[in-house]
């Protein structure tokens, strides 16, 4: 700034008396007064333009603002309407879904009771499959066991264990075609019993019947025990060779006192008595006796051909009784029939058929179901 007096603007106001009298001053209270002046002039006019500026930058600013606020305003509505039709979307979305989820649950209730009903199904099936099962294994049980007591019959009354070794075959082979666990010991017994089968001699039955009819033909000729022994008849004509000389007359009479003392010794006879029956017998009752051995060994015969092997044993056993209580036992015939009935009596004991009791014990077992 220059330290020069400006003049007064026009319109401007008039210098005040204290101006004047500064201006009248020395030149360098007047710069000072001058320059104070001026700036104080000069700053509100400085404001002006700052406070101008401002309001106008205020101004643009706020333009930009509401063109910003606009915008927005703009972008909202939008936004607002998209939010609006979302909603509204979703909305529709959700009752949809509400009503598919219902389907569903409806569904699922139908599919659970369905489901419930298959289990429950299921389960009877089960249990029908189980009790069928069992009726099988109980029916092949009862089936195998009526068969075997069957063939066993058969087996007693033909005297053959064939029927005894099919039907066991057959049940070996029907066991073996249902996997079960409860039947392997009824398998195995099977095995045992068929090996034990096959293991048994079998008896000669004509050789047996042979020696029973040789019995029976030896029986007519048995002594008794209080039988009188049958001595040689003198001969007729002894006599009558005799040459009529002394020699011979003596010779006859010795040969007759030799006869009678024979005689007279045949009439008591000293010996051992087991059985006093034995003894005491008639004639009638001998003859009883033999037949009654007879028969006996007669009842042994058919019971051998009947394949009853018990009754005909003991048959033999009575008719070996007998032999021993009212027979003479050192008659060297006494002896050969007891030999014969003993010989007998032992490969009878070979006509004995195997018994299946390990089958039948199995087949119980398995029939209680243990």
């Amino acid at each position: 700034m220059s330290s020069e007096p400006q003049a007064p603007t026009a319109g401007g106001p008039e210098p005040s008396p204290a101006a004047a009298s500064v201006q009248t001053g020395p030149d360098r209270g007047v710069a000072a007064a001058v320059s104070t002046a001026a700036l104080a002039t000069a700053a509100p006019r400085r404001l002006v333009w700052a406070l101008g500026g401002v309001a106008l930058l205020a101004l643009l600013l706020s333009g930009l603002l509401w063109d910003r606020l606009s915008n927005l305003q703009e972008q909202l509505a939008r936004q607002s309407a998209d939010s609006g039709a979302s909603a509204a979307e979703a909305r529709a979305l959700a009752r949809q879904a509400q009503t598919q989820e219902r389907e569903l649950a409806a569904r699922q209730a139908v599919l659970e009771a369905r489901l419930g009903e298959v289990a429950l199904q299921r389960t009877q099936l089960d249990e029908l499959m189980q009790s069928l099962s069992r009726s099988r294994d109980e029916n092949l049980v009862v089936d195998i066991e009526s068969s075997v007591r069957l063939a066993q019959q058969q087996a007693q009354l033909t005297g053959s264990v064939e029927p005894l070794l099919a039907a066991l075959r057959t049940a070996e082979q029907r066991v073996q075609r249902v996997p079960q666990a409860r039947l392997a010991p009824l398998q195995r017994a099977l095995a045992r019993d068929m090996a034990r089968i096959k293991a048994t001699p079998v008896a000669d039955t004509p050789t047996l019947l042979a020696r029973l009819d040789e019995l029976v033909g030896l029986a007519d000729e048995l002594p008794l025990a209080n039988a009188v022994a049958v001595r040689p008849a003198p001969a007729q004509d002894a006599a009558a060779q005799v040459p009529a000389t002394p020699e011979g007359l003596l010779a006859g009479w010795r040969r007759t006192l030799m006869m009678a003392l024979d005689e007279l010794r045949g009439l008591v006879r000293v010996s051992r008595i087991d059985h006093p029956e034995a003894v005491l017998l008639t004639p009638e009752q001998s003859f009883f006796v033999r037949e009654n051995v007879k028969l006996l060994l007669l009842n042994a015969r058919l019971g051998l051909l009947a394949h009853q092997p018990d009754a005909a044993r003991a048959d033999l056993k009575k008719a070996a009784a007998a032999l021993d209580k009212y027979f003479d036992a050192s008659s060297r015939r006494t002896r050969t029939a007891v030999g014969l009935l003993q010989q007998t009596l032992e490969q009878m004991k070979t006509l004995e058929l195997p018994r299946v009791d390990d089958t039948l014990a199995a087949l119980t077992t398995a029939a209680a179901g243990r």
